[in-house]
């Protein structure tokens, strides 16, 4: 029980220690990092009640994983929670067909950076499209890059906190966000000259 408590254990030897029926090491686990996690999901949907309800969903689905010896992200166990939980936010979005703002505290609009304007009744007929398209694409991007862009855009989280949330170097978040963007932007031309020959 003492060894559960010291700060020097780290995630992996907590893994272990469940993997080998110690519960309490899972308890452990989710008291150190469980206010990361509920945040990183309040700060996308928004809602406590709803938050509460995913965050339990993640460790529902990070236990069958543990139990289904399917955990191989060893020495990374909170960035592998919290993809998760993004995962699990993202499947909540889509079943529920909606979005969280666009529009971040910075004014920016991913539409803008993406190209699109709506100069006119075809031009908001094109954006709400690409807007549906947007969401189903971000589906396809690698999970670095779609973990970026939904903290940016739909957690309004600053680079500095997404750096702080994923263990990366604040560089490492804009480029995958850059990243994630040219994709994006790859995907919805290519989505369009699909729908025109269509």
């Amino acid at each position: 029980m003492s060894f559960l408590t010291t700060t020097t254990t780290t995630d992996q030897d907590l893994v272990n220690l469940y993997l080998k029926g110690n519960e309490e090491a899972l308890s452990q686990l989710v008291t150190r990092h469980k206010s990361k996690i509920y945040t990183s999901i309040y700060l996308l949907v928004k809602d406590e009640y709803l938050a509460e309800d995913i965050f339990q969903d993640t460790f529902i689905k990070v236990i069958k994983t543990l139990r289904a010896g399917r955990y191989n992200d060893e020495g990374k166990f909170l960035p592998w929670v919290l993809r998760i939980a993004h995962n699990l936010v993202i499947d909540y979005f889509r079943r529920e067909k909606r979005s969280p703002t666009i529009i971040n505290s910075d004014g920016f609009d991913i539409f803008d950076v993406l190209g699109i304007h709506d100069e006119s009744m075809e031009e908001l007929m094109i954006k709400e499209q690409t807007y549906t398209d947007l969401r189903k694409l971000i589906h396809f991007l690698p999970s670095e890059q779609k973990e970026v862009l939904i903290m940016r855009h739909y957690g309004e989280l600053s680079f500095k906190e997404i750096a702080d949330l994923t263990n990366v170097s604040i560089n490492t978040a804009l480029g995958r966000m850059r990243y994630a963007l040219t994709n994006l932007r790859k995907m919805l031309l290519g989505n369009k000259e699909v729908t025109l020959k269509m």
